[in-house]
């Protein structure tokens, strides 16, 4: 669904960090392969455990990513602003959605599946490169990110010098 000319949305994908080093002729190919959805505030975009093959960059807007707790309650993990993507799992894996994405405004997507992600860097091996490498370095960042924030909830929550206190009391 298009409502507005592509020259728009060739603008709004060169701000992408993911897709910034492309020309007009390849931005212009991505758009012809890829869909642009509408969403409105509070639309669910991607469910929690639902198996989903595309990767998604925000145009226009924005989304909150939350997962579930034990008790069904949504933990909110972050938001993902104009110029950034999600869905990059999508892309490799044939798997379940760890989190669900919900749009926080009314937000535009562009929505690649991943047949033609794929076909599209098969197409442009040097283009294809360069959006696997940023996407790879962001998965990557994103698990520094979650590894050091577990690494914080361990060191506040259990002091080793207070376990071995315990542990010398208790034998």
């Amino acid at each position: 669904m298009r409502e507005k000319e592509p020259s728009y949305y060739l603008e709004k994908l060169k701000k992408a960090v993911i897709f910034r080093f492309l020309d007009d002729e390849l931005l212009t190919r991505l758009l012809d392969i890829s869909y642009i959805v509408k969403y409105k505030k509070d639309d669910v975009i991607i469910s929690e455990g639902e198996t989903s093959p595309y990767f998604f960059a925000v145009l226009e807007g924005s989304v909150s990513v939350s997962v579930k707790e034990t008790g069904g309650r949504d933990v909110f993990i972050c938001a993902i602003d104009e110029g950034d993507v999600f869905g990059e799992a999508g892309i490799f894996l044939k798997t379940k959605r760890t989190a669900s994405v919900i749009s926080a405004a009314n937000t535009t997507l562009l929505r690649i599946d991943r047949k033609d992600l794929l076909d599209f860097i098969k197409a442009h091996p040097s283009a294809g490169i360069k959006i696997l490498m940023i996407i790879i370095y962001k998965m990557l960042k994103k698990l520094r990110d979650a590894n050091q924030e577990i690494a914080f909830e361990r060191k506040a929550s259990l002091n080793q010098e207070d376990i071995d206190a315990i542990s010398r009391d208790l034998f």
